[in-house]
């Protein structure tokens, strides 16, 4: 195990820092992203300013990052115990905790001096995006509902796009946070159904554990409740035919995962939660292609 007295730099150790921060995994990047890319593209009609764009892009990286660094850190004595996190640079003695809390820190203040590029508001906004990010991975030991306050940690990039680009949040950023929070709902609900027996195991609280036997219905009527939750958004923005498509195409992905989740195999419920990226890059090219046509 390395020393927690340093933090190196050398070739192999970064290697342990970038698989610590997931950038050998991209999915929970593009997760992240989808939803900042579709309030951006709704709050500048089509049309986002490139320094908030460019902002809020690198601030999903580079926060999502660092959710990854706090998360392994607080379940560094959980992880060992999961056959699909053992190997992870904590678990595996790779990265010290004091490192990972370092590494944590820096990239948290890189995000503050991104967001310190844009208005007063988005500045405000941050704050609480970095405490969601920081709390979130302790959750999963007081409620059964982690997978929901994901969900609003992911989702804090639609208000803050919204606020970045108009200097307001109207209702329909929050209802796109909304919907938001239902997506994460759905896809880390997929994801925790992988976990489920080892996380009995080592009492870990999941909705894959509190929805038990229905998972499969109630993750269906969450994806249900999301559609309908962007069909009327796209109704009160007056979105037309291409943004209706995309959304048609989202329900094909959605059925799709419904059909992988069908008999619980840990790899097929991983396949599903792969999949929404499909969803949310399918909902976005509706959008772009919206406003690219029917304005």
């Amino acid at each position: 195990m390395m020393s927690s007295k340093t933090f190196a730099f050398t070739r192999g150790h970064l290697g342990h820092y970038w698989r610590l921060m997931r950038f050998d995994k991209p999915i929970g990047i593009l997760l992240l992203l989808w939803p900042a890319l579709w309030a951006l593209w709704m709050s500048g009609q089509g049309r986002p300013n490139p320094l908030v764009l460019f902002v809020i892009i690198s601030g999903v990286v580079v926060m999502r990052a660092a959710g990854c660094v706090i998360n392994d850190y607080a379940d560094r004595d959980f992880d060992p115990h999961v056959e699909r996190t053992r190997q992870r640079p904590i678990a595996a003695g790779l990265v010290s905790p004091k490192e990972a809390l370092i590494l944590f820190v820096g990239l948290c203040l890189a995000a503050f001096g991104l967001v310190c590029l844009l208005n007063g508001l988005t500045i405000a906004l941050s704050v609480p995006g970095a405490f969601l990010a920081a709390s979130y991975p302790f959750m999963k030991r007081y409620t059964h509902l982690p997978q929901a306050y994901l969900g609003v940690a992911f989702g804090w990039a639609v208000p803050m796009g919204f606020a970045a680009q108009t200097g307001s949040i109207p209702l329909v950023a929050w209802e796109l946070f909304l919907a938001t929070v239902l997506w994460a709902l759905i896809y880390d609900t997929m994801y925790a159904m992988v976990d489920r027996e080892d996380d009995l195991k080592i009492g870990v609280k999941s909705t894959a554990i509190l929805f038990g036997d229905y998972d499969r219905q109630i993750i269906g009527g969450l994806q249900v409740l999301m559609l309908a939750i962007l069909t009327v958004i796209g109704l009160q923005l007056g979105l037309a035919a291409p943004y209706y498509l995309g959304l048609l195409g989202g329900a094909g992905f959605f059925i799709y995962q419904q059909i992988l989740i069908f008999h619980r195999a840990k790899a097929d419920c991983f396949k599903a939660f792969l999949n929404n990226h499909w969803f949310g890059a399918t909902v976005f090219m509706g959008l772009v292609l919206d406003y690219l046509i029917s304005r």
